[in-house]
């Protein structure tokens, strides 16, 4: 299974660049069956333009978490900590495998979906 996330495009294209090996999000999709994430760009780009496998999926404190994967965040401490204010615990989503389309998609056309707040499942 498969599940789209709504990712700003500097921080998208750091994916696919391979400046950025982890996804940090406050909340995460509760089906254990996700195994890759679809990156739809979010505004300006508006388009679905890549995928990557889950490698692991982490949950901690901040401190924690931040020292696991700041070498490989794409994103500063400051941005980190302001992202997560007001959370204790925050996850950091591994990326493994991605695979840039050469042709970025459709979310309405090839997907049948609209931009998620968070995350939506593809079937």
């Amino acid at each position: 299974m498969k599940v789209v996330l709504s990712i700003k495009p500097e921080y998208a294209f750091k994916i696919f660049d391979g400046s950025k090996k982890f996804e940090f999000r406050k909340t995460i999709f509760k089906n254990n069956n996700v195994k890759s994430i679809i990156v739809y760009a979010s505004s300006p780009v508006q388009k679905v333009i890549g995928e990557f496998e889950i490698g692991k999926i982490f949950n901690n404190d901040l401190e924690t978490l931040w020292n696991l994967t700041k070498e490989h965040s794409g994103i500063s401490e400051d941005f980190f900590y302001d992202y997560f204010s007001e959370r204790e615990k925050g996850f950091a989503i591994q990326v493994k495998n991605m695979k840039k389309y050469k042709v970025p998609k459709c979310l309405k056309t090839d997907f049948n979906l609209h931009p998620p707040q968070s995350f939506a499942y593809v079937k």
